[in-house]
């Protein structure tokens, strides 16, 4: 695990299942636009919300990439689930965009809920096709960038599945954290 405080907010890197968070008030779901069950992420989210979330989501839908909406959490651990669909790479225009409008809006809808700690899964770097290294950099930089934003929000956790996924978002992190100087 890697933190940092920024101001009143930790981020966290960590290694894990974005469907078990137990800390966390809020997961994020890697939705798809109708907010169904399906694989990857959202498939994890909704097995273990059980039927009552696919059923709350069903009014929301559909939603566009870069769009953000919260319902309960149903049979997870946490109090709420942000559902944000991120952009088909190569198809979904301007991309890079849509992805930080992702990470940004979910921010905003847990600050707007009183969240004090939310997870999130890399998002739309599984069948949505978005590479993993231009998906990081872009991740850590809205992140950081709003951080300054939150008052309610304590701590964001990235929480990713695989090693090497985990070891390009702490390169991401580094490359904020401290920016190249002439």
């Amino acid at each position: 695990m890697e933190t940092n405080t920024t101001g009143y907010t930790r981020l966290e890197l960590i290694l894990g299942n974005i469907a078990h968070q137990p800390d966390a008030d809020a997961v994020v779901n890697a939705a798809n636009a109708q907010l169904r069950t399906g694989g990857g992420v959202a498939g994890a989210i909704h097995r273990a919300a059980g039927p009552g979330l696919e059923n709350e989501c069903r009014p929301l839908a559909p939603i566009q990439p870069g769009q953000a909406v919260i319902t309960g959490a149903h049979n997870l651990p946490n109090k709420y689930v942000i559902h944000c669909l991120g952009p088909v790479y190569g198809h979904d225009k301007p991309e890079d965009e849509l992805l930080a409008d992702c990470y940004r809006n979910a921010l905003r809808l847990a600050e707007k809920n009183r969240v004090k700690s939310i997870a999130f899964p890399a998002i739309s770097t599984g069948v949505f096709g978005y590479p993993i290294r231009e998906a990081a950099s872009i991740a850590i930089e809205t992140i950081m960038k709003t951080i300054p934003e939150l008052k309610e929000v304590k701590l964001i956790r990235m929480v990713l599945f695989a090693e090497k996924d985990l070891e390009i978002f702490r390169e991401a992190y580094k490359k904020v954290s401290k920016p190249d100087t002439p």
